[in-house]
């Protein structure tokens, strides 16, 4: 769903995963994109990620954990695995992902990414 009056342009969706209703918002700013995924009705823990400018031939990507919990690999893996996939479209837009999530398990991780790959707005 997209609203005309925002000024961003953004869509807003729901999956259901496990039980679990995960609202998702994905807004494309100027100079980022910025990716909501949510079944607590919050935040939660805010990653950024983004494509690092090098010579080597692979893409290097930097993720880091802006506030929450820094002791879950798979919230930095989520992350890392959109900024992949968002970078070979716009490789200089940077990604903050917000990831309020009752279940962390790898597999509604990854539901996740695909139903924002499946909506993106890059």
């Amino acid at each position: 769903m997209e609203d005309a009056n925002f000024p961003v342009r953004h869509r807003k969706f729901q999956l259901e995963s496990k039980g679990n209703k995960t609202e998702i918002v994905i807004c494309s700013y100027e100079d980022h994109i910025l990716v909501i995924a949510t079944q607590i009705g919050a935040m939660g823990t805010i990653l950024h990620a983004r494509k690092e400018e090098g010579m080597t031939v692979e893409p290097t990507f930097s993720v880091s954990v802006i506030f929450g919990k820094r002791d879950e690999p798979t919230l930095i893996a989520t992350a890392r695995r959109l900024i992949d996939h968002i970078s070979s479209f716009v490789p200089s837009k940077p990604l903050v992902l917000s990831l309020g999530l009752k279940d962390h398990s790898p597999e509604t991780l990854k539901e996740i990414v695909a139903a924002v790959i499946e909506n993106r707005l890059w």
